[in-house]
């Protein structure tokens, strides 16, 4: 059902019969307006919930241990991918030219999911050098398509540094982090559409920009664990690719010279934690997997 038509069958008018509600006559009282609002936000809200748990499934994930709440099959993530890899290329002035720079980091990226865990999941890994040598930046879209721009690829010193770009993206993959992002926006967009409805009052903008302040925050929260994440995930398959998994921290290192030292918004609104913050994160996890006697 869609949301229009529900809200249309909420604002209806509803004869009832004199006999059911035990009022006999003259005009019927009616709900006042902030009633009404918040009569229709509960509406809203109980939608938003019900499309969530009916059109995601829960799955635990074997790479983290987490239980998602997923929007896409991995058959469909592998679809969206594919669909998605030519736009996303394009946006970025295509695949580079350099087919010796091209070749390295498809090899690099094989090599990771070859002799991981990677390789046992239904993902089509393909890794993409782009042409773009203003972007700083890597990205993976849902499926395995995974990319990083010249821009990026050239501040990389070593095999273990572009290992550990790759390794991290490939995170994002296993981690099925789109899929999960999708089913929480659709669903953190309902329940504050219906905060906003039930709390107007018709003359301030007040509870619209608040709302979009919650949204926003609950969202980059969601994509700092999500990169916190991926970086755990790229230093398990540094080890077992036979990486040096310290290059991760390397790349962080790049990464906040490349941001200008690290300025920007805030770590509480940013999409990706601190430098910092990663990096400590990095030297925990590899300080574990130590102590569990991996090599």
């Amino acid at each position: 059902m869609k949301i229009r038509s529900f809200l249309d069958q909420l604002m209806a008018p509803t004869v009832h019969s004199a006999y059911e509600t035990g009022y006999s006559g003259g005009r019927r009282p009616q709900m006042s307006g902030c009633g009404m609002r918040v009569a229709i936000g509960l509406a809203i809200a109980a939608f938003a919930l019900f499309s969530y748990f009916s059109s995601t499934s829960s799955e635990t994930n074997n790479f983290t241990g987490r239980t998602q709440r997923l929007k896409l099959n991995p058959q469909q993530e592998i679809q969206l991918g594919l669909a998605s890899r030519q736009k996303m290329a394009a946006m970025h002035g295509g695949v580079s030219s350099d087919e010796q720079a091209r070749e390295f980091v498809n090899r690099v990226g094989q090599k990771l999911v070859k002799d991981t865990d990677a390789d046992e999941t239904a993902y089509k890994f393909e890794f993409h050098l782009l042409a773009d040598r203003n972007t700083v930046n890597a990205f993976a879209l849902p499926g395995g398509q995974i990319f990083i721009t010249e821009a990026l690829f050239r501040l990389l010193k070593t095999e273990d540094e572009l290992a550990g770009v790759l390794g991290h993206e490939i995170g994002h993959v296993v981690g099925r982090h789109s899929s999960e992002q999708i089913a929480k926006s659709e669903l953190v967009g309902g329940l504050t559409t219906a905060f906003v409805v039930a709390s107007s009052d018709g003359s301030s903008n007040t509870n619209a920009q608040l709302a979009q302040l919650v949204n926003q925050v609950v969202n980059t929260k969601y994509g700092r664990d999500d990169e916190l994440e991926s970086d755990r995930l790229g230093v398990k398959f540094l080890y077992e690719a036979g990486y040096n998994p310290e290059a991760l921290i390397k790349v962080m290192e790049i990464l906040k010279q490349a941001s200008g030292g690290g300025g920007g918004p805030p770590e509480f609104l940013s999409t990706h934690p601190s430098s910092k913050n990663r990096i400590e994160q990095i030297k925990a996890e590899i300080a574990k997997i130590r102590a569990s006697g991996r090599k």
